[in-house]
Formats: C-alpha cells, structure tokens, sequence
C-alpha cells in the first residue's frame, strides 16, 4: 500500500512517515500543494494523510481539486483546525476522515488501516458506462452503441482503468503500473499503442475522439 503524506512540519512529517513505514506501507512526504499535485500526477496512491496549512496553499483546496479529477481513494485530513465547521467542511469535500491535531499516532495508524480496509472491501460496480461505452466487469464484454467489441485482456483493463477515472488526466507512469504492474520503460511507445487502439476500436466517425491526449500530462477520458 503506497501512502501520500502531505504535511509541512517537518518532525511530524517524519514522525508519520517513520510509523506508517514500521506497519509495512511505502510512502512518500511531501510539504507542498506544489509537490502533493507532482506527486500524485507521479504515482498512483492507495491513500493520502493531508494537513491543511500548508505553504502555498490551502488542504481543502487540494481536495476539492483531487475528488473533481475522479481521485476516489481515501484521505484521512490531519489538521490543527479542530472547530467543527472545518470538520464539516472537509467532510463535505470528500474526505473520508478528520482527524484535529495534536494527535496519537496510534489513532492515526488504525483510523488509516480502517479506511484502506474499507475500501478494499467496499461493493465495486458490475458495469460501466460513458458516451455509449459500455463495460460488464462480470461478463467480461465491452459493447458500443449495443454493438459488442472485440478487446484484448490489456485494452480491457486500460479501458476498465478510463472509465473508473473520469475527467482525470491518467499519466504513463501511472498508466504502466496499473496496467503492467511495473514503472515500465516510458520512452517505448507501448502505452500509445494501446490507447490508438482503443481509439480505433470506440471512436464514432464525426464524434470526439474516446480517449483525448493530454500534451505533456498523459490521457483522459473525453
């Protein structure tokens, strides 16, 4: 599990990080809005611990923009703003959880390991469906326009990976490990192949291309 820790105080950055580390998660401190929208735009993450005050920027800023990309993954909000409205307000935004500073790393580690647990067990959709694609995650059948369509496993999953993030622009690196399971070599063109091939298979003629490309960012579902 790869955790994202947004957190400007350096010795508790360094304190979650240390904790999350000895209970087997990989993570990564960053102390920035700047650095946390790199990061994420980097590397796929199963969950984010995300203080508010930072530097150049606000937390919920940082979420608002995240859950309107289609980030779904857990954030557990970690902040020195205890009043209630902040806590509504983060809760309103997509958060999954507030926890107020000063606080124990212990609460802080099972409030976290709960919500991976929950998401890893929460119902998933069956079927998928955008501009007329649709996808049956049982019956493994991609159709459009009710027309059934010939995919491959790998431009399965990639489409599978679209349609589960609208509007997010979808980086190679990300792209490579969810698809490849590995930081594949990003200067072969094997990631553009499949995304041209997925365009030839769902593009209707006259119509916006499916999948759009986002120069110097990645892809996104149009």
């Amino acid at each position: 599990m790869k955790i994202l820790i947004v957190e400007d105080e350096a010795r508790v950055g360094r304190f979650i990080e240390r904790a999350l580390g000895e209970q087997a998660y990989t993570t990564r401190l960053v102390t920035t809005c700047a650095a946390a929208r790199d990061a994420l735009a980097d590397s796929p993450y199963d969950a984010i611990v995300l203080d508010l005050g930072l530097p150049d920027g606000d937390g919920f800023d940082l979420l608002r923009e995240w859950r309107a990309s289609g980030f779904n993954e857990p954030v557990l909000v970690l902040s020195a703003r205890d009043a209630v409205n902040d806590r509504i307000l983060g809760l309103n935004l997509g958060a999954d959880d507030y926890l107020p500073k000063p606080f124990s790393i212990e609460e802080l580690v099972a409030r976290l390991r709960s919500l991976l647990r929950r998401q890893s067990t929460a119902p998933r959709a069956t079927t998928l469906e955008h501009r007329g694609v649709r996808l049956d995650l049982l019956a493994r059948v991609a159709t459009v326009e009710g027309r059934a369509v010939d995919l491959t496993a790998r431009e399965f999953a990639l489409l599978e990976l679209f349609l589960q993030n609208p509007r997010r622009v979808l980086n190679r690196t990300l792209i490579a490990e969810k698809i490849w399971d590995a930081s594949y070599d990003l200067e072969t063109n094997l990631i553009e192949v499949y995304v041209r091939r997925l365009r030839q298979k769902l593009d209707q003629p006259g119509a916006e291309p499916f999948i759009r490309t986002v120069r110097g960012a990645g892809y996104q579902l149009a």
